[in-house]
């Protein structure tokens, strides 16, 4: 499948969003349209105009002013839209949410992995999203396989919250080879985002 390599670092919405249309309807054959960006906002817009025209997208990080989304396009006809509506603002604000077990509250086990899903799909559906979510200690299964908040969780990555998991505690439950969204982070990392926080919720 040919490679269509599209540069849009530099530029703001919604000119990637135009770019990356421009490429989609210049495909002949199916193609893979890569795109680079350098901001989160423009992330997420791009992303946002993949997913509304059920095109298969996915992002990779490769520096700070650097990430790499891979648009899969095989149906040629698809109607791609408009640029503009596919733009949005930052909705994150300078919040930060800590995550320190598995479930949430005390008493049922059962019940608090229940109530930590709905939590994080919850924030997820917030007007104003964190700026980052921490996990620590047994918080560290929630970003890990298996864990029913992935989806959400990747879905707040692709707006621009950071995920961040402690390494240490990750190691200590045999979990960093599952790790499925975010970064592993550390304690002093940690630290640095909860004393910089406008808010902190901790759960």
């Amino acid at each position: 499948m040919a490679v269509i390599n599209v540069n849009c670092i530099g530029d703001q919405c919604p000119i990637p969003v135009v770019k990356t249309m421009n490429a989609i309807k210049e495909l002949k054959e199916a193609s893979v349209v890569e795109v680079h960006v350098d901001n989160e906002i423009a992330v997420q817009n791009v992303s946002k105009m993949a997913n509304s025209k059920n095109l298969p997208v996915t992002m990779e990080k490769i520096s700070d002013t650097d990430y790499r989304l891979l648009i899969q396009v095989e149906n040629l006809g698809a109607e791609i839209g408009d640029a503009e509506a596919a733009c949005a603002v930052d909705k994150r604000s300078d919040i930060v949410v800590a995550i320190a077990s598995k479930g949430m509250g005390h008493g049922s086990d059962e019940l608090g992995d229940k109530l930590m899903k709905g939590f994080i799909y919850a924030l997820s559906q917030q007007e104003e999203l964190p700026s980052a979510i921490l996990f620590y200690n047994g918080g560290a299964y929630n970003t890990c396989e298996g864990s029913p908040s992935v989806e959400d969780l990747k879905n707040m990555e692709a707006q621009g919250v950071e995920i961040l998991t402690c390494g240490t505690c990750l190691d200590y439950y045999g979990l960093k080879d599952k790790l499925a969204v975010g970064k592993v982070t550390n304690m002093y990392d940690i630290v640095e985002h909860l004393t910089k926080a406008g808010k902190v919720i901790k759960q």
